[in-house]
């Protein structure tokens, strides 16, 4: 019973939506296709998950419990910043990266600004109607929400979720990563060009069909 009870195990079995494939969650959580395969293994030797047609877990008691664990080992080892990340692949509901964050994503982790380890917001963009249990599911990891970034100082620790309200969710997958789309994303750079205007520049050389307007690169005056 309790060999299958590890933390590839554990981040797995919350991991899994109905359907998932094995390089889906391997990437959800930011983890090795073969590890996840391994782990999916065990959990369904014991009886956990199952494979049909895709990924399910048998009994969503034990995903329950799971989460309860994290939240209470929380408590006592506060999330990381990158463990933060990996949070709300295990809410079940749908959202999609935001604001800098699409930007980071997009860009592949090329551009980061206006945040660092001692103050991290993170932009999660999710339906209006399940706010308040966005609200719940991050309070239980003793992670502040908000609708507009607060000031560092007004918040208990480096991390803060702000989250913002959406009719609808039309997320693009990247690197396992649900985020809104280039085109809002570049919309958004563009909107804070003095902020984004690298950025604008990184997105540009790396997408062909998109056109970001990007004056980054200057031309020499003529002599």
């Amino acid at each position: 019973m309790f060999e299958q009870c590890g933390e590839t195990e554990l981040k797995t079995l919350l991991a899994i939506d109905p359907g998932d494939s094995i390089s889906g969650v391997a990437r959800k959580i930011n983890e090795n296709r073969e590890t996840i395969r391994r782990a999916v293994n065990r959990l369904e030797e014991a009886g956990y998950v199952q494979y049909d047609a895709g990924l399910s877990v048998v009994d969503d008691a034990v995903r329950e419990a799971g989460l309860a664990f994290l939240a209470a080992a929380a408590g006592v080892s506060p999330p990381t910043i990158s463990e933060a990340y990996v949070l709300p692949q295990f809410a079940g509901m749908e959202f999609a990266y935001t604001a800098i964050d699409a930007v980071y994503i997009w860009t592949q982790g090329g551009y980061q600004v206006a945040r660092d380890e001692t103050d991290y917001p993170l932009f999660i963009a999710v339906r209006k109607s399940d706010l308040a249990d966005w609200e719940r599911f991050f309070e239980q990891f003793g992670l502040p929400t908000t609708q507009q970034r607060q000031p560092s100082d007004e918040i208990p620790g480096p991390l803060q979720i702000v989250l913002e309200p959406r009719a609808q969710i039309d997320a693009k997958m990247v690197d396992g990563r649900p985020v809104i789309s280039r085109s809002e994303t570049v919309a958004f750079a563009r909107e804070h060009y003095a902020t984004f205007e690298s950025a604008l520049d990184i997105l540009d050389r790396m997408y062909d069909d998109i056109e970001t307007e990007a004056d980054y690169h200057t031309t020499p005056a003529s002599p």
